[in-house]
């Protein structure tokens, strides 16, 4: 569960060092880089902890598809709450396709 909750908050920060700038397209490009820089360093902060922690319980293609679920819902809640962006049927199918994915990873066989 730690490792979970670790990377969720690693992903609320990566999101908002990769996409929060789009709000302030009139921000000069080297500003934003290095805000998002400054942003980046304490999504790393989560997420090299919650990488060394869960690698004692997952593999890392399972550690690599669980943070990528949580990356689609963190993202998407983001689109929607922050950038005022719907996700689309297209993206609710990509994106379970995806979940789909991790049946297949995570299946013992």
């Amino acid at each position: 569960m730690r490792t979970i909750a670790l990377l969720t908050i690693s992903n609320i920060f990566m999101t908002f060092a990769w996409y929060g700038h789009l709000k302030y397209r009139d921000v000069p490009l080297v500003r934003v880089i290095v805000i998002s820089w400054m942003i980046a360093f304490l999504e790393y902060c989560f997420q090299v902890p919650a990488n060394r922690i869960g690698s004692y319980e997952f593999s890392a293609a399972q550690l690599k598809t669980i943070q990528e679920v949580i990356t689609l819902v963190v993202f998407s809640v983001f689109s929607v709450f922050y950038l005022k962006q719907p996700v689309r049927w297209n993206h609710v199918l990509g994106f379970a396709m995806i979940v789909g994915a991790v049946g297949v990873i995570f299946k013992q066989w």
